[in-house]
């Protein structure tokens, strides 16, 4: 809630990718050798702690009936949102490295529950920083349970909706390509590469693939990360100033709460999401190979980053409050 992770292969920019000034096309080992790091270990282990962590929140309040509330369903959906995503993180991750090992449904299904999963999520956050405002500065009950339900099925409806170009123009499919050798600058033999499978983006057509590639991480940014993030600190901050006014302790913890979350979401979305506008703007103009890596280097380690808030959510917003652990303990 790469955030989600996008790497435009199509056939055009093959085309264009050997058709540019250039002598030769651009080898990219550095960030290979940085994909080689991150993808396995990093990956895996962001993996295992959103995997026990999510798991565990959802264990909680699928098992003590007494703990539904309204913002226990908003917690709950953010679990089952981020559970599905790490799940979703060693196919792709796996595809990104070496090849696509299944077939066509699965990479559709795989690729838009992970974007669905990423735009619920996010925005699952947004509503329980509005569940905060409406109950401590307002002084009165926010939506009603029944409501809850309601606008966590309008929000997984939603992120689908938006989630469907990356459900149709994501293919299963062999690149049409050869391995070049060059020495000297100078083209010097080709030889077939043996037939694997990729799950990537895929167009017909150029002006199609432009406008995709430019609409799809613009309603990233915009539905993904701004939209919550506007949401989060205004009605955080107002929170804060409420309980600032307060002498009770319990009140003073609530508002150091209140600034981690905020700060802990910016930390991790913020610099990807940046990298993120700037490889859109950069997108159709011509850069160096050095420039390129560059760019894509940082991309990787900074989404990589940006996936940690997925292992955090459970301690920020679940495992912090005390009626949630004692529930917890209570099953356990």
């Amino acid at each position: 809630m790469n955030l989600s992770s996008y790497s435009y292969y199509d056939e055009a920019d093959y085309d264009e990718y050997y058709n540019n000034d250039f002598d030769k096309p651009c080898e990219y080992n550095e960030s290979n050798s940085v994909n080689s790091v991150v993808g396995p270990y990093i990956h895996s282990i962001i993996c295992i702690l959103g995997f026990v962590g999510n798991s565990l929140v959802i264990l909680t309040y699928a098992l003590y009936k007494r703990s539904r509330s309204i913002i226990n369903v908003f917690l709950l959906n953010v679990a089952i949102a981020d559970l599905l995503f790490v799940m979703a993180l060693p196919f792709i991750v796996y595809n990104e490295l070496h090849h696509w090992p299944m077939g066509q449904v699965a990479c559709k299904l795989l690729r838009g529950s992970y974007s669905v999963n990423l735009y619920s999520g996010m925005l699952m956050l947004a509503c329980i920083s509005v569940d905060r405002y409406i109950a401590i500065v307002q002084a009165r009950r926010s939506f009603r349970l029944s409501h809850s339900y309601v606008i966590c099925a309008v929000i997984w409806v939603f992120a689908f909706l938006v989630s469907v170009p990356t459900f149709y123009f994501y293919h299963r499919y062999e690149p049409q390509h050869h391995e070049v050798t060059w020495v000297n600058g100078t083209e010097e033999e080709e030889t077939p590469v043996a037939p694997q499978y990729v799950c990537e983006w895929k167009f017909e057509d150029s002006e199609v693939a432009k406008m995709v590639k430019v609409a799809v991480p613009s309603t990233q940014l915009a539905i993904g990360f701004f939209l919550p993030l506007i949401i989060m600190i205004f009605c955080y901050t107002t929170v804060i100033v409420i309980l600032k006014k307060a002498k009770n302790l319990q009140h003073h913890k609530a508002v150091q709460v209140a600034l981690v979350v905020v700060l802990v979401f910016i930390v991790c979305h913020l610099p990807y999401n940046l990298a993120l506008i700037y490889d859109t703007v950069s997108m159709f103009k011509e850069s160096s190979c050095d420039e390129a890596e560059s760019l894509l280097i940082a991309k990787t380690v900074l989404e990589t980053f940006a996936y940690l808030h997925c292992c955090l959510n459970p301690v920020l917003y679940a495992f912090i409050g005390v009626k949630f652990r004692n529930n917890h303990r209570r099953i356990f």
